[in-house]
């Protein structure tokens, strides 16, 4: 089982959002959890994310927003952030994690120009063997760019809608490079 941990701010908006979509989208060889790094501890995912994910489905009466922190990365085998400035906070706080923490949008495409380099069947293995191969995608890839995804707390339904739907393309390319 790989532990795979999402973070974002207030782990009331992006991350629970990731948490569940990659939750549903990977197999069960993946425990996706996810924190925050000024989290609203002990809160649901916030309403506007909340209406959507319930629309696909997806079931967020259990959650509870929880505080990032050192146990909590060590505990995982893969951190994905939204932001760099929360990779930046994961790894001032936790610096053994350097090398299993990555944007969302970099693990999205690292995983796509992988190739061969991803090895074992199942999407825990593949995470793992793109995890320890990262150094060499990076190298291959040169200077790709990985996006922020956008905080919408607070923010219009409109800002909602884009970041779940960008957050649900992260998701689905991510996937579909692990199977490729």
């Amino acid at each position: 089982m790989l532990r795979l941990l999402a973070v974002c701010t207030g782990n009331i908006c992006r991350s629970p959002a990731a948490q569940l979509l990659l939750a549903d989208e990977l197999d069960g060889s993946v425990e996706v959890t996810s924190a925050g790094t000024h989290a609203v501890v002990g809160a649901p995912v916030a309403e506007p994310v909340a209406r959507r994910l319930a629309g696909l489905g997806l079931d967020h009466s259990g959650f509870a927003a929880r505080a990032l922190t050192p146990a909590i990365v060590r505990a995982a085998d893969l951190v994905v952030t939204m932001t760099a400035a929360q990779r930046a906070v994961v790894l001032e706080d936790s610096p053994g994690a350097l090398r299993r923490t990555f944007l969302l949008s970099e693990l999205t495409s690292l995983a796509e120009h992988a190739g061969p380099d991803l090895q074992g069947t199942g999407d825990a293995a593949r995470l793992r063997s793109l995890v320890t191969s990262a150094g060499r995608v990076r190298a291959r890839l040169g200077g790709v760019s990985t996006p922020d995804v956008e905080d919408p707390y607070g923010r219009d339904d409109d800002v909602h809608a884009r970041v779940l739907d960008e957050l649900r393309t992260y998701v689905a390319r991510l996937g579909r490079a692990l199977r490729a």
